[in-house]
């Protein structure tokens, strides 16, 4: 996603211990929504809090890595990737901890928020620094390939973790990536490479830098940076307002005045925004890319995907809770949902060509809607684990076919030059999905899981239908004869 530069040669052992240190990295980064899924029930409990209240540990975490991995890019390019990598990891750490001492869901959820910004910065980034510290062919693929396999093997250390955590203390939980971040930290003070912005020469190696002003200069943002910041704040706070307005949209929280305000806020965030992209010689989102149709279609389809799955899992926990079980039960019980994904990450992008990335994508969004649709409604229905089964396992093979098929589907045809803004937006819908998709579901969960419940199954339905709309094009594509076809 971030430009790439040009690194001092590594040797052989350092290089792969550096992999090993940013695939651990990708792990801790990956485990942050599934480690509060799990123990989201007890911190209600212990601080008195609701559902509606609740949800900002997962949207206040999506809505700030949504919000800032588009500015990321550019703070990388005037930062440097070495600086950016292990400052995100210090102010990760000390989030960790602040958030678990804390007493107060406000502050919690601010910790949240910032946790969100340190992963923007640090996911992207490790895998830049992979791809220009690791010789291009077989070991820069072995090497991406770890990092992809952690990513995606984290969301089930993270409902493990917090299985085992959460039973001794929801804190425990929200505490144990800091000291982890923290010897993180000390390996890459050693293990990182410097590249041409550590070395004192702002801007050097980027492409347009230097050229009419474009880049950080000095330590401060000017011209461009200035947008870009503007942008980038701009983003965050209109995703925050729209989750506010939504949480309070339903149930007994539910306040219209406050959330028409919070949806003009947005609103008017939204045009500062936009105003900022047009008036920058960079923008953020290259303007080609808001009329690419594959990528808008893909990047819609995966945020209704991704939000509806968490919002599915959100409803799961607490309502397991509800009825008695442990936190080491609800992780069981989530296993299904997650581990088809981890088990097939290696394999995730063959499935998919094999498939047709189109066609992957629509079994997918097909399956998630399914088995929303199995869960129990009932409001005395009994969530044993074997009638649970065909809800989560759907769920699961839904989410290993589509997500990584979106993600070929969205940038397989975006120019080179494009590659990395294309991703960072694509990345960018992912998050938002998650984070305004929590917020209704919650506040509806108030109410009964059975209309949360619906909305899970509409929004993930609202998925399958993009995605269903993408076989026409790429029928046609494959149909249509060769340019020297007579």
């Amino acid at each position: 996603m971030y430009p790439s530069t040009t690194n001092p040669p590594v040797g052989e052992r350092t290089r792969w211990a550096l992999v090993a240190v940013l695939a651990a990295n990708m792990l801790v980064d990956a485990l942050e929504v599934s480690a509060t899924l799990v123990a989201m029930p007890a911190v209600g409990a212990d601080l008195g809090a609701g559902a509606a209240g609740l949800q900002w540990l997962v949207s206040g975490f999506a809505a700030g890595f949504g919000g800032l991995l588009l500015l990321g890019g550019r703070l990388v390019e005037g930062l440097g990737r070495r600086r950016v990598f292990l400052a995100a990891l210090l102010v990760f750490a000390a989030a960790s901890l602040a958030g678990a001492l804390t007493d107060s869901l406000a502050a919690l959820t601010a910790t949240r928020v910032l946790k969100g910004f340190c992963v923007a910065l640090t996911a992207p980034t490790g895998l830049a620094i992979i791809t220009s510290a690791v010789p291009e062919g077989a070991a820069r693929r072995r090497a991406v390939s770890l990092y992809s396999l952690f990513g995606a093997a984290g969301f089930c250390a993270g409902l493990l973790l917090s299985g085992l955590f959460t039973g001794a203390g929801w804190r425990w939980t929200l505490a144990f990536p800091a000291p982890v971040a923290l010897l993180l930290l000390a390996a890459g003070a050693r293990l990182v490479p410097r590249d041409v912005r550590d070395s004192g020469v702002p801007g050097a190696g980027v492409p347009g830098a230097g050229v009419r002003g474009a880049g950080v200069r000095g330590g401060g943002l000017r011209g461009p940076g200035r947008h870009a910041a503007a942008c980038g704040a701009a983003l965050t706070g209109a995703v925050l307002l729209l989750v506010y307005g939504l949480a309070h949209l339903a149930g007994p929280g539910r306040e219209p005045a406050r959330a028409a305000a919070a949806f003009a806020g947005a609103a008017l965030l939204g045009a500062v925004f936009v105003t900022a992209e047009r008036r920058s010689p960079r923008p953020l989102v290259p303007p080609v890319l808001l009329r690419h149709g594959p990528l808008l279609r893909s990047a819609l389809g995966a945020a209704a995907l991704n939000g509806s799955y968490v919002g599915f899992l959100l409803v799961a926990s607490l309502h397991l809770r509800e009825t008695g079980r442990s936190p080491w039960q609800t992780a069981l019980v989530f296993l299904p949902a997650a581990a088809p994904l981890a088990l097939s990450a290696l394999h995730s992008a063959r499935i998919a060509v094999r498939l047709g990335p189109a066609r992957a994508v629509a079994a997918g969004a097909v399956l998630a809607p399914l088995g929303y649709a199995l869960y129990p409604r009932a409001p005395d229905a009994d969530p044993r684990w074997t009638v649970l089964l065909p809800a989560t396992a759907c769920v699961g093979a839904a989410f290993a076919l589509a997500f990584t098929a979106l993600h070929l589907q969205a940038t397989g045809a975006v120019p080179a030059r494009l590659q990395g803004a294309a991703g960072g937006l694509y990345q960018t819908f992912v998050q938002a999905g998650a984070a305004l998709t929590a917020a209704p579901v919650a506040a509806l969960y108030t109410v009964g899981r059975a209309p949360a419940l619906c909305l899970v199954t509409v929004i993930g339905a609202a998925g399958a239908c993009v995605a269903l709309g993408g076989l026409v094009p790429a029928a046609r594509a494959a149909a249509a004869p060769p340019p020297n076809h007579p």
